[in-house]
């Protein structure tokens, strides 16, 4: 399985890939623009998330040599090796410091977990976690006709009243997702980004990381990406791309070029991160995503000349938060990074997800063109806010309509599709965290997250289970705000 067996990961892409964006199909409209896009594809099913890699995550306590030394951490992993009797490998050092560790020779999830035992036996050790699979977290294709979500007055995020405060100017969103296409209402609005992905054949584009996050595609054939816990293959069936990045991209900054769509913040700048591919993403990966993103340090990629004040993470997986991401995000957002992550799409609480469940982010649910929490979204306690995120079951234009690739397994130009899911959810509130950084730029992440809390309304449909402050209103958000 090219160095993985996938873990089940739930995506807040919402009707587009759950976890994995696919092809959406997409109907040209009379609204804003018009075009068509991939053919549609069914949701994957996801892997199992208890499964094991052959791959973890060692953080040592900070008095220990093995948490600097290379050196230190290899005589360790060999004395470790001795006793196990199997070959442990060193990859690399994450961006928190963490040693990523790999079992070259063997697949057994029993060789795993004795190796992984081994490393928590150890009092100098304080956490030891797999490195696991990660995907998209978003549902299914729709028509879509006009951007509801941001002006509608029963159940859009009323946005433009909001631009008269704010555009999001001279404010950097990092999106970690599927990299980005080339799109005539993203190309002024992109800062350079990086491509994290370290494994070549997730990364579809002939090598490992580099700086060229261009999204070359995430489509895959049945059971290509393993079987999830009933022995079933996924995906189900063969898939498209679903140029995940690139919507929510422009969710978030597609220009007001009065060329098609309009981001919450269309004055802000994107900066892509790539970290899903093939069958999804590692979480490995993914720390060292969020460490660059914010200003940290990693080996072996340059310094990130553009720090982002904003992340947004559309992606998830089915397991608690552990101690690699909750390193990964606290640094961050001690460096004043607000970190907007997507709350997942199987209609469970998302604090079993992660990184919808971990501490300093917020997690964000998805609401319908009624007002009420969509079907698919997680709920619960872990939840901050609802945005839209759109639910084409009922009707097909009542989606989230944003910009993407035509291609279906391959590049063919820019078009549009309409989305649903907690992944269309979540880029609403990195744009509304932009606006307030661009306003208030003294605000910390946690003054970001309460005053988006403080200032919702409340859904004016149903939610069960909770769907944390409330529906997020954008002028009401920046009308509370004190400015610089």
């Amino acid at each position: 399985m090219h160095g993985f067996t996938p873990l089940r990961i739930s995506v807040a892409l919402a009707t587009v890939v759950a976890v994995m964006g696919t092809g959406v199909a997409f109907a040209g409209s009379s609204g804003p623009a018009q075009t068509s896009a991939p053919a549609a594809a069914a949701t994957p099913a996801a892997a199992d998330s208890t499964a094991l890699t052959q791959r973890f995550i060692v953080g040592y306590k900070s008095h220990a040599d093995e948490a600097t030394s290379n050196t230190a951490f290899v005589k360790d992993a060999q004395a470790k090796a001795a006793t196990t009797g199997e070959r442990i490998s060193f990859e690399r050092r994450l961006g928190t410091g963490a040693a990523l560790v790999d079992l070259p020779d063997t697949e057994k999830p029993q060789d795993t977990q004795e190796a992984m035992a081994a490393f928590r036996a150890d009092p100098d050790v304080a956490y030891v976690v797999p490195d696991r699979r990660v995907h998209p977290t978003a549902v299914d294709p729709a028509e879509y006709r006009y951007q509801w979500d941001l002006h509608e007055s029963r159940a859009g995020m009323n946005v433009p009243a909001a631009w008269k405060q704010a555009t999001g100017k001279g404010v950097t969103v990092a999106v970690i997702d599927t990299g980005i296409t080339k799109h005539t209402e993203l190309n002024s609005r992109l800062v350079p980004g990086y491509d994290f992905i370290s494994d070549s054949w997730t990364a579809t584009d002939g090598g490992g990381r580099d700086n060229d996050p261009s999204d070359t595609g995430d489509w895959a054939n049945r059971g290509q990406c393993g079987k999830d816990r009933n022995g079933n293959p996924v995906p189900a069936r063969d898939t498209n791309n679903s140029w995940h990045g690139t919507h929510v991209a422009g969710t978030i900054a597609a220009t007001a070029n009065g060329y098609g769509t309009v981001g919450v913040a269309h004055e802000a700048n994107i900066q892509p991160i790539r970290v899903l591919g093939k069958c999804g993403g590692s979480t490995s990966d993914i720390v060292d995503a969020i460490t660059w993103a914010s200003g940290g340090t990693v080996s072996g990629a340059p310094a990130n000349k553009y720090p982002a004040a904003v992340i947004n993470m559309s992606l998830g997986g089915e397991f608690a938060c552990d101690q690699a991401y909750n390193a990964a995000i606290k640094a961050a957002v001690g460096r004043g990074t607000t970190v907007v992550v997507a709350a997942g799409n199987d209609n469970a609480d998302a604090s079993a997800y992660s990184p919808a469940g971990c501490a300093n982010v917020v997690t964000v649910a998805a609401s319908d063109r009624e007002g009420n929490r969509a079907a698919y979204s997680n709920y619960g306690t872990a939840v901050d806010v609802t945005a839209p995120g759109g639910e084409t079951a009922v009707r097909a234009d009542d989606g989230i309509w944003s910009t993407v690739d035509k291609g279906a397994r391959a590049l063919s130009g820019e078009g549009y599709a309409s989305y649903q899911g907690t992944s269309m959810a979540a880029p609403h509130i990195a744009g509304l965290a932009a606006l307030l950084k661009q306003k208030a730029p003294s605000l910390t992440p946690a003054q970001i997250e309460q005053t988006v809390r403080n200032n919702t309304r409340g859904l004016p449909g149903s939610c069960s289970g909770g769907c944390g402050a409330g529906l997020a209103d954008a002028a009401k958000t920046l009308t509370a705000a004190t400015g610089s």
